[in-house]
């Protein structure tokens, strides 16, 4: 048996997701003898999930399958019918596109047994597919083992609004009568969440990965929350967290409301802030009044509380009453920060965000250590066959730089599912043309990088030893982000192409041979077919 002879049930909810959900079910099961029961509610599938799970109960006892009759539209009801349905002392959740990875539930009963938690939360990795790159979710809350008696004495507990990456006490839920929204309720997780810190559990934290998030952005149909291409799904976001702090504040819990109020700056507001330039017109206007309506709400303590970056992102879009210098608020968000010129200045000579908005100040954001400064560095790449150059030029923060004295510069590639990085270059950085930057130009040769995606990466150097990580921003002059083919030793020749991600940094895509160009063939065919019709 598992420590102390605790046994969960696993709630696993899925619908249409006949080819993951076989593996989210045996990943439950392959817990151990700490599972007393899978319950793997089908929200009304109609893609043989039904099928898929009626095979797996053939041989696991431990497997109780339930068939909705009728679709919720989201993932709240089936998760409440699971907890329903539990009989053992602690219950977990698990998403049919998602794993437990070896050792999760022992991993959590032991640190629940151990310390008498209502709640016991590890570590989510979360997994970009199909490339593998797996990134912490929330690592500074798991660094290391800890006991929390009361949320309020931890409000930082608000940041993980993960449901799945957490084991409950079932009788602490039933007693406080804690369930999800009910019906089509995108980011029941908020809710849910805090519903559950507001009811003031003890809360055990372990390092162990015990969740893994798989975000599979190819989908054919992508999860509701990842479905950001509708302003109705910032809508729903916002009146999830609405909820949230509702919550707490009702509950007494002005540090949570505060925690996730910051969090809200420093989370959604960035990352869709990162994506609004590529949205439609009607799209930006909508969410930017949204956006407006719901920070009227904040106070100076809840902007204070945020990150300088999603506090003064914060503070354009209220001082604002319409979408505006949308480029450069997503470079702001991006991570690494960048602050994009003009730089202007307020009639006292103090730095803000423009001169008609001088009420949005950026002194927070300056006066920080060099290593953490939005620093903005352009990238063109012209790729050569025998040797790219790369030219960067470095643009000064309202005199920081010129202070540090900038001296030389570091770039690297870095592989986009691997993480190999090569071609590591240096170059001396000297005054440009323009007052106020530097510039260098590196040679790199672009032929010699294997096929995949590769990001850019800089490392600044300044003149007392300090050092700035940060990534580059893409030049789009005409003709510096074109397809070029160059001769490959290994392929015969591959086509290399600069291009900006959605952060407008500088990346790269090396297709192999003649492999890679009949798919670039095919891709400018279909643009062609698409234009006459």
């Amino acid at each position: 048996m598992t420590p102390f002879s605790a046994q969960a049930d696993i709630v696993v909810i899925g619908y249409n997701d006949a080819p993951h959900i076989a593996d989210a079910v045996r990943s439950a099961l392959a817990q151990g003898p700490g599972v007393r029961e899978v319950i793997a509610v089908d929200d009304c599938s109609s893609d043989g999930s039904t099928e898929v799970l009626a095979a797996l109960t053939a041989d696991e006892p431990r497997l109780r399958v339930v068939r909705r009759s009728t679709n919720s539209g989201g993932c709240g009801t089936p998760r409440n019918e699971g907890l329903a349905l539990s009989t053992a002392p602690y219950v977990m959740f698990l998403d049919s596109d998602d794993l437990l990875p070896p050792g999760a539930l022992d991993a959590l009963l032991k640190a629940a047994g151990e310390h008498g938690s209502e709640v016991t939360a590890g570590l989510c990795v979360r997994r970009e597919l199909p490339d593998g790159r797996e990134t912490p979710w929330q690592p500074r809350l798991y660094e290391r083992p800890a006991l929390v008696e009361s949320p309020k004495d931890l409000p930082r507990l608000a940041q993980d609004t993960l449901c799945v990456n957490k084991l409950y006490r079932t009788r602490f839920l039933r007693a406080h009568g804690i369930r999800f929204p009910e019906g089509r309720f995108v980011y029941e997780d908020f809710v849910f969440g805090a519903r559950v810190l507001a009811a003031r559990p003890r809360v055990a934290l372990i390092t162990e990965p015990v969740y893994v998030w798989q975000v599979r952005r190819t989908a054919e149909r992508p999860s509701l929350s990842l479905d950001r291409s509708d302003v109705a799904n910032w809508h729903a976001r916002i009146e999830a967290h609405r909820q949230a702090v509702l919550t707490f504040e009702e509950a007494g819990e002005p540090g949570l409301l505060r925690a996730a109020r910051a969090t809200f700056l420093e989370r959604g507001l960035r990352m869709y802030l990162r994506e609004l330039p590529q949205r439609g017109e009607a799209y930006q206007r909508e969410w930017w009044r949204l956006s407006r309506a719901y920070l009227a709400g904040f106070d100076a303590g809840d902007f204070a509380a945020a990150p300088a970056p999603g506090r003064i992102a914060g503070r354009v879009v209220l001082a604002s009453d319409a979408p505006r210098d949308l480029e450069r608020l997503r470079d702001l968000v991006s991570r690494p920060s960048r602050l994009l010129p003009p730089y202007a200045e307020d009639a006292g000579g103090r730095p803000v965000w423009a001169r008609d908005l001088p009420g949005v100040r950026l002194g927070e954001l300056l006066d920080r250590p060099v290593r953490v400064l939005p620093v903005t560095v352009d990238a063109a790449l012209r790729p050569r066959a025998h040797g790219g150059v790369l030219r960067l030029r470095v643009h000064d923060l309202y005199g920081r730089l010129a202070r540090a004295r900038p001296t030389g510069v570091q770039a690297e590639f870095t592989h986009r599912s691997s993480r190999r990085s090569v071609q590591r270059r240096t170059a001396a950085l000297t005054p440009g043309p323009r007052p106020g930057t530097w510039t260098a130009d590196l040679r790199v040769n672009l032929a010699d990088l294997e096929t995949g995606s590769w990001d850019l990466w800089l490392l600044l150097g300044f003149a007392d030893g300090t050092t700035r990580r940060t990534t580059a921003r893409a030049v789009r002059s005409r003709g510096l982000l074109r397809r070029t083919a160059l001769p490959s030793r290994r392929h015969g020749f591959v086509l290399v192409q600069p291009y900006a991600t959605h952060s407008g940094s500088l990346a790269l895509r090396v297709a192999p041979g003649l492999r890679g160009a009949a798919v670039v063939a095919r891709r400018r065919l279909a643009r062609l077919v698409g234009a006459e019709r």
